[in-house]
């Protein structure tokens, strides 16, 4: 079955929703309970060690059979990736921890016009409006985001677009959310008119999801002008339910794919790092050896791995067990099968966040020593 059926699927369930205003949106709708169907299907993950993030994404698509085995020759796809911080923060959030690695996504995107896409979306809705993409630089110092766009666009005939998303999205369409009380909510058209998805993600403890990887990635498709009361932080959307509300999103949208970036990230009170109040940042290499990228087209089980890598215990993580309840994916350690290394062998130490009640309350302090 061809992408565009699904997303045709998106279209159908918010159509009503169409001819509502911003203000609708966000009022209190019936709430139904998520079904209970966990699923018992086995998930696969790729574990892909070393020092080279550009090869590591390569071997990471190579593991289900490449780019070619993702997407079909003439379609659009959005990438997914989690660069929030920039634009908000003073420090640089590649080195921080912060942000997934731009040498992993650009890997993926050419990879992906290399199998014949005709666009690559790379899409994020931050904590600011917008940002310079020549800001978002490899760790190793040698490109950016618009350097390698540029490259890519004049060697493929696909085309690579670098969307912030408050600003770049054309319009923001509606997707079922029959869980929570807002009843459905408003995502970038970018993702919903794309025919494949994929989520690179930067392994984090954070503060009001425990961790956030591929899964919670997709709060940063939704507009933080409608959710966020003019700050882009999504206020409403914790309000009803921040966990529920990203589930019903990869419900709606079924990304095909997942790769998250365990090379530097964001250990204690994330999402961002500022010792003594947000998280502190964590080379893999220091505690593991190496870089560690985890894979898979069930978003579920990559994330379920990566809370397992970090020392966390997934029956206590409250998203990934509605995840399994809700069907939308495998977290059982037993129904994953790791290719590449034994999850004994991955484990290290991390310091977990602090659970943290009341969004605003915390949140608000904390902007004033971050920006």
């Amino acid at each position: 079955m061809r992408r565009f059926t699904r997303r045709e699927f998106i279209g159908r369930g918010a159509k009503a929703a169409l001819t509502i205003g911003a203000s609708q949106l966000v009022t209190a709708c019936p709430v139904s309970d998520p079904p209970f169907a966990p699923i018992d299907q086995r998930a696969r993950v790729a574990a892909v060690r070393g020092l080279d993030l550009d090869a590591m994404a390569r071997d990471a698509l190579a593991a289900f059979g490449g780019a070619g085995a993702i997407i079909n020759p003439g379609e659009r796809v959005f990438i997914k990736a989690n660069f929030g911080a920039f634009g908000m923060v003073k420090y640089n959030p590649v080195q921080a921890g912060d942000a997934t690695k731009p040498e992993i996504v650009i890997a993926v995107a050419e990879e992906c016009l290399k199998a014949g896409a005709s666009e690559v979306i790379v899409g994020e809705a931050g904590q600011s409006n917008s940002w310079n993409w020549e800001d978002v630089v490899t760790l190793d110092g040698t490109t950016n985001m618009a350097a390698a766009a540029q490259r890519l666009n004049e060697a493929y005939a696909g085309h690579v677009t670098l969307a912030c998303l408050h600003v770049d999205s054309p319009t923001w369409e509606p997707i079922p959310s029959p869980h929570t009380h807002l009843g459905r909510i408003c995502v970038s058209s970018l993702l919903t008119q794309a025919d494949r998805v994929i989520s690179i993600a930067v392994i984090k403890s954070h503060r009001w999801t425990q961790v956030t990887g591929a899964l919670k990635n997709f709060v940063g498709v939704t507009s933080g002008m409608i959710y966020g009361l003019g700050m882009n932080w999504r206020f409403l959307l914790h309000d009803a339910g921040i966990e529920q509300c990203f589930l019903d999103i990869v419900n709606a949208v079924k990304p095909d794919f997942s790769i998250v970036d365990c090379s530097i990230g964001c250990e204690g009170n994330g999402p961002h790092v500022l010792p003594g109040w947000w998280g502190t940042t964590v080379d893999m290499r220091e505690r593991l050896g190496d870089w560690l990228l985890l894979a898979g087209p069930d978003l579920a089980a990559v994330d379920a791995t990566a809370a397992r890598v970090i020392s966390h215990d997934v029956a206590g993580i409250d998203h990934l067990c509605m995840t399994y309840d809700q069907g939308l994916g495998q977290t059982r350690e037993d129904m994953i099968d790791l290719d590449g290394a034994q999850l004994s062998a991955l484990q290290v130490d991390w310091l977990p966040a602090e659970q943290t009640e009341g969004f605003r309350e915390v949140l608000l302090p904390g902007l004033m020593l971050i920006t």
